[in-house]
């Protein structure tokens, strides 16, 4: 269900628990700044969620609030990512949803990262 990427930070959300090693993940990468693994429910054969390690509800409230060194460290792993996994080369997708309309439901800021198959137009013509 989608939620609002403007509300208040919610440490109960489920990326919250996995940082806090609460619930299980299948790790792909971490650093300072960042936590990537798999989603449960891949889109394609690639479909990697990418955190920060702070209380950001979406791109919106990270953007806002996130230091420099925190935003260049994110966006540095989410590179990162995507090279150790091989995309590079044949191209990927990234995607982060911001609030009800954008389709956001865990109230963390999160970039999925889709690849392995063309992925096709961006959204439905």
């Amino acid at each position: 269900m989608p939620v609002n990427g403007t509300g208040a930070y919610d440490p109960q959300n489920v990326f919250a628990r996995i940082l806090r090693g609460e619930l299980p993940c299948k790790k792909v990468y971490e650093d300072e700044y960042a936590l990537a693994f798999h989603d449960i429910a891949p889109r394609a054969p690639v479909h990697v969620l990418i955190i920060p390690k702070g209380a950001y509800v979406s791109f919106a409230d990270f953007s806002a609030k996130a230091d420099d060194a925190t935003i260049a460290g994110f966006t540095r792993a989410v590179g990162t990512v995507a090279r150790d996994l091989g995309l590079e080369a044949p191209g990927y997708r990234l995607v982060s949803n911001t609030g009800i309309e954008g389709g956001q439901e865990v109230p963390h800021f999160h970039v999925h990262l889709f690849g392995g198959r063309p992925l096709g137009a961006m959204l439905p013509g």
